[in-house]
């Protein structure tokens, strides 16, 4: 149960704060128009998150699940209106 719950929130915070990074930092940069460019940041995300898998409540899909979400994040960030503040 464990286990699920924190998969749900890598998936969540993963897309959480790639689009708020892509939205505030990225909205200039030409780079992420790119229709590869959430494929890119999810598979480095999940990458990045594959040597805390040897971690008991991590594990390869909670990894996969931070890669989605990033992906997702990346993509809806780069659609998004600019933040008004």
């Amino acid at each position: 149960m464990i286990g699920l719950i924190v998969t749900a929130a890598a998936l969540v915070g993963g897309f959480v704060v790639a689009r708020d990074f892509v939205r505030r930092r990225l909205r200039y940069v030409d780079a992420v128009r790119r229709p590869s460019a959430p494929l890119i940041a999810g598979i480095a995300a999940a990458a990045v998150a594959l040597p805390v898998a040897l971690l008991p409540v991590v594990t390869i899909g909670t990894a996969i699940a931070l890669g989605v979400g990033v992906a997702g994040g990346v993509a809806s960030g780069r659609n998004a209106d600019p933040p008004t503040s």
